[in-house]
């Protein structure tokens, strides 16, 4: 088994669980590229080491994506490469994801939801868009269903780790002007102060969520579906998340929401009874 191949298999993500659905090749294909989202995303959450060194080494991964640099470069930076040229993937998205990690070197802020949606298009979107290319696709729509699925994808995190975000450096990827529209301020979210403005807060975020659901699931092409099962996967374990943190209100500053082994086998088995059916 390669390095990448560990990295997918120790994360334990919803989105590794996703790819055993997928034929053996691309499952390995699929599996290095999200060996390199983990890798460069580990770098940018990397505490201990100074916020200079981070970013050198994301620089490094905007070189070592276009040439080889075998004294310095991760050992499978190779095979990241030869993916791009085994699927003509676009270089451009890959440094879409290098730019999305990178701006969390900094105080995370975003002032209004045009500012956090190009960050959730650079950390998830652009995953998206590359994996397509991995997954194969007939019609060119399925670009859309990426863009769509990303967002979703990215919000939903971002409801759930509310409280972990602010543990990590201080993060706050809520819109700064939708907390004011809510009379809840940014010294509130960091005592984590639980009450019905942040209940209300929450409910407009979930709303947006589900409103991307909603378009990824209408951008699906028909003819599309099955080559896209693993990203379906990962739309149900996602859409079960979000519903699962509503009808808890948005209890998150106390607790970390997932899905237990058993109910995700539930919604692989259900999605491929489904299938045959």
């Amino acid at each position: 088994m390669s390095k990448a191949e560990n990295i997918t298999r120790r994360s334990g993500s919803n989105l590794a669980f996703a790819f055993f659905c997928l034929p053996k090749q691309k499952r390995r294909d699929i599996s290095t590229f999200y060996a390199f989202c983990r890798h460069v995303d580990d770098i940018a959450d990397d505490s201990g080491l100074p916020t200079e060194e981070r970013r050198a080494r994301l620089e490094g991964w905007r070189s070592w994506i276009r040439r080889s640099s075998p004294e310095e470069e991760p050992d499978f930076a190779g095979e990241i490469r030869e993916l791009i040229r085994k699927y003509s993937l676009k270089v451009l998205h890959f440094e879409d994801i290098l730019s999305g990690v990178e701006m969390d070197l900094q105080q995370v802020r975003f002032q209004t939801f045009t500012e956090l949606s190009e960050y959730c298009y650079r950390v998830a979107s652009a995953v998206g868009l590359i994996s397509i290319e991995i997954f194969g696709y007939k019609n060119t729509r399925c670009r859309d269903y990426a863009y769509h699925l990303g967002l979703a994808l990215q919000l939903t995190n971002i409801i759930r780790d509310v409280g972990s975000d602010l543990a990590n450096g201080g993060r706050i990827y809520l819109p700064l002007d939708e907390m004011a529209r809510f009379n809840y301020t940014e010294e509130e979210l960091v005592q984590r102060k639980y009450d019905d403005r942040f209940i209300d807060l929450m409910k407009f975020q979930a709303e947006r969520a589900h409103a991307y659901f909603q378009k990824a699931a209408e951008s699906l092409p028909a003819e599309d579906h099955r080559s896209m099962k693993a990203a379906e996967l990962m739309r149900e374990v996602y859409f079960k998340l979000l519903t699962r943190i509503e009808k808890d209100r948005f209890r998150v500053f106390k607790k970390k929401y997932r899905l237990s082994r058993p109910e995700k086998l539930w919604i692989i088995s259900r999605h491929f009874a489904t299938n045959l059916a």
